[in-house]
């Protein structure tokens, strides 16, 4: 567990320095905003990163062993990246700064790729929830010391020691991997590159609720992501200050998602995900309606901070188990292919259902459109009746009997 933790640390440090830091670093030297703006593209390997995915599954390096071996390397890599990224001149040299930083999130996504396919081999079917909910929660720690951090810093050094300083935020990932064990494999490993791109998706499609399973995935969390992506203009529209906003939404609600990514944890580990999925989805959804009914009073503070705490509090619990849920209907002989298309796949709602959030919002209304989040999260609950009946505490699919 305590490794989860640790490497959910180091996969959550670098995210927000190629985005949050980098744009205040490029905002300060007097970057062009259309330049900053494009730079958001560095980040496309996360969405693709099932790309790659199934060489890091095929090829074992001859040192650390399968998944230590490709870890250490990449983290190596990353901490010279971050790095490299402050040695750089944002002002005379943006395109340099976008290459370093496109490098940093390719190898970012690939200790993406490798960990999630660690913490599932790693861990017992009745371990991945409150694993998967400590790496959630030392994610949000790395995001929080680099964009929450490394702002701060940016007041009192330059940019380039705060990047250096990140870099060094690397060596407890790198040590995790040189103490932690290399997981015991009983399922073999593709011996061929055709075994590891065209297999997994053989073994996945063959399973008899394969298809209800990708619905699942990508409707599960559908209504949070909508509701998510204009809460801002929200309370900024209904008369929060930014102050207040940054108080309550941002810091209180940090250690509200945090409690509830444990409690999810510690809930699944008693229950199961099943019966978890069921309980944290409709929580979800309820929470979700709270912002109606803010919408509803307007500015007020005690309203707000009792939304934020439970809509926050709900939807660690429910990211918990839907990343315990896609851990655990990997294959293991394909754990890195599998989760990384997996993932890829759950990120689709939060990009192409949140588009046409504002133009909703706009002509419906704020209580309108926070009703239609709710309601629109009742379709995913509905395909657990398929693969994760309430009467069944475990996983509806095991990968042995496939």
């Amino acid at each position: 567990m305590m490794v989860a933790l640790l490497m959910g640390f180091s996969c959550g440090l670098p995210l927000l320095l190629t985005l949050t830091v980098l744009q205040a670093w490029m905002k300060e030297e007097g970057v062009d905003l259309t330049v900053i703006g494009m730079m958001s593209l560095v980040g496309l390997p996360y969405a693709v990163k099932f790309l790659w995915a199934p060489f890091l599954d095929r090829f074992t390096l001859p040192f650390l062993g399968r998944r230590r071996g490709w870890l250490m390397v990449i983290q190596l890599l990353l901490m010279v990246s971050i790095w490299g990224m402050g040695t750089t001149d944002p002002g005379n040299n943006p395109l340099l700064l976008s290459f370093v930083a496109f490098l940093t999130t390719f190898f970012s996504a690939s200790q993406d790729v490798v960990t999630d396919a660690y913490r599932r081999e790693d861990l017992a079917d009745a371990e991945l929830g409150l694993g998967s909910s400590l790496y959630i929660n030392g994610y949000r720690v790395g995001m929080l010391l680099a964009s929450g951090g490394g702002l701060i810093l940016a007041d009192h050094v330059p940019f380039s020691m705060v990047y250096a300083i990140m870099a060094a935020c690397m060596l407890p990932g790198i040590i995790t991997t040189l103490l932690t064990p290399e997981p015991i494999i009983t399922q073999g490993v593709p011996k061929t590159m055709r075994e590891a791109v065209i297999d997994p998706l053989v073994e996945y499609f063959n399973r008899q609720d394969a298809l209800w399973m990708l619905g699942f995935i990508l409707l599960y969390k559908v209504g949070d992501s909508m509701a998510g992506a204009m809460t801002m203009p929200f309370y900024l529209d209904i008369g929060f200050s930014k102050t207040e906003i940054g108080t309550i939404v941002k810091l209180f609600g940090f250690w509200a998602t945090v409690a509830g990514s444990l409690a999810g944890g510690v809930f699944m580990l008693r229950q199961g995900i099943n019966r978890s999925l069921w309980i944290f989805g409709v929580l979800q959804a309820a929470s979700t309606a709270g912002f109606a009914i803010l919408a509803g009073i307007g500015h007020s503070l005690s309203v707000l901070s009792a939304v934020i705490a439970f809509e926050n509090f709900t939807s660690g619990m429910g990211t918990a188990a839907f990343v315990a849920f896609m851990a655990s209907i990997t294959h293991k002989k394909f754990t890195a292919t599998q989760y990384a298309l997996l993932s890829s796949i759950m990120g689709i709602p939060r990009v192409v259902a949140s588009a046409p959030t504002g133009y909703m919002a706009k002509h419906i209304g704020w209580q309108g459109f926070f009703i239609f989040c709710t309601l629109i999260a009742v379709p995913g609950l509905l395909l657990l009746f398929k693969f994760a009946p309430w009467t069944t505490s475990e996983k509806h699919v095991k990968l042995e009997e496939t």
